[in-house]
């Protein structure tokens, strides 16, 4: 069913602060256009929420308002959480950047690597060396995702599923030969999922239990995890898919289980808040701290910050894009190394802004030049099989993936930066 014929009247936000009052007048216009359910946005600097906008709904049938605690699927925003998670390992001496992962993964020894990357599976060469655990952290291992990869690759990695429990996944995984050698490139990837189960398999428990004891639980982030309890149904957004011709149709995804699922994504599969998320993005701004309480120590935070792409790997696109114009890569991190650079193509940050976005429009980013965190929560399922020039050519998507930018912009301008 479409509901871009019963939208309905924006709620007001929020009282706003005068001067960031405009920063939330493109989502307003792409919601009230249909081209968007809604929206929960907030700026915070020096140490303060300055402002939090509720826009539109987070279920349009139901009539029920975008709120501030209303939880949202994150996608690929859990990777940086299960990185954190897997550094604080590190620092409990259970586990090195540098260690082969196949100490804990055996599924992942004497892997082979395609000879062509859109060619036959069967025209392969061995990896030159393990992949290690600072590759599966910067998508360097090889590994790929459906939509990063072409050919009978792509195919392949698409007849994998996600609905078994971790160990049968990843068994499957390892019979996929790599796109390249270890270390060799940065291929977007399923490297943080396969993080998350040596996570797991050295603490022996789940991917869950290990971000709430060493995340969750220290933050105070009581509303994010893999699963919402029942109870907190009715505050999960919606997820929404747009088609240009018929509007926006929840049908797009399930809701959020209930129960703890089989396979815990690490790449993938969190749901949290607009506050919630914001403690994790402090911690890493506050140098691995937040009101007093540790998660990670300065060193590891610095570690995830810090650009760790050669100047040969920045000149590879991801994702069909120029991704690393002005910019690099920590531990799934985005780091910018040229302000002026980077703004040309992703908006306004000073050096050193990080940030990492999600597939269903959700979106972040923390900039330690000027102290400030922005936060950006969509739910809207994006078409990952079509082709890039479908894409942009498509009217009504353009008008939605521009009101984040403008977001971003407006709110810069507004605080004179």
């Amino acid at each position: 069913m479409a509901f871009s014929d019963r939208m309905g009247p924006t709620p007001v936000s929020r009282l706003l602060p005068v001067n960031l009052a405009d920063n939330r007048s493109s989502v307003v216009q792409a919601t009230d256009a249909g081209l968007l359910s809604g929206a929960v946005t907030l700026v915070w600097q020096h140490g303060k929420v300055l402002q939090v906008n509720e826009i539109g709904y987070r279920d349009v049938e139901a009539g029920l308002p975008m709120q501030r605690d209303t939880i949202f699927r994150i996608a690929s925003m859990t990777k940086p959480v299960t990185v954190a998670a897997a550094l604080s390992l590190a620092e409990e001496g259970k586990l090195a950047l540098s260690d082969p992962v196949t100490r804990w993964l055996p599924e992942l020894s004497d892997m082979q690597v395609l000879v062509d990357p859109a060619g036959s599976l069967e025209h392969t060469v061995p990896a030159r060396r393990p992949i290690t655990i600072d590759d599966l952290m910067t998508h360097r291992s090889g590994l790929a995702y459906m939509f990063s990869v072409g050919g009978p690759l792509s195919r392949a990695y698409g007849q994998v599923s996600l609905r078994q429990d971790q160990d049968h996944w990843l068994a499957e995984l390892a019979q996929l030969p790599l796109v390249h050698q270890p270390g060799e490139r940065l291929t977007y990837s399923h490297a943080t999922d396969v993080l998350g189960i040596l996570v797991s398999r050295i603490e022996g428990k789940s991917l869950h239990a290990v971000l709430t004891e060493r995340v969750f639980e220290p933050l105070g982030m009581a509303d994010s995890g893999f699963f919402i309890t029942p109870d907190k149904r009715a505050r999960a957004a919606t997820m929404y898919r747009l088609d240009e011709e018929t509007g926006l149709h929840h049908d797009a995804m399930s809701p959020i289980p209930v129960t703890e699922p089989r396979f815990c994504q690490g790449g993938a599969s969190l749901v949290t808040t607009v506050d919630d998320y914001l403690r994790f993005a402090r911690m890493l701004l506050e140098g691995g701290a937040v009101d007093g309480v540790r998660v990670l120590s300065e060193e590891s935070v610095r570690l995830m910050r810090t650009d760790r792409l050669t100047d040969a790997q920045k000149r590879d696109p991801f994702l069909g894009m120029p991704f690393w114009v002005g910019r690099g890569f920590g531990l799934n991190l985005s780091v910018v190394t040229d302000p002026a650079k980077s703004a040309q193509l992703y908006g306004p940050g000073g050096l050193g802004t990080f940030s990492w976005p999600g597939a269903y429009g959700t979106w972040w980013q923390a900039d330690p030049a000027n102290d400030l965190i922005l936060l950006y929560l969509i739910q809207n399922y994006p078409n990952l099989s079509a082709p890039a020039a479908a894409v942009a050519g498509n009217t009504s998507l353009a008008k939605l993936q521009s009101a984040q930018p403008k977001f971003v912009r407006r709110t810069y301008a507004a605080l004179g930066l």
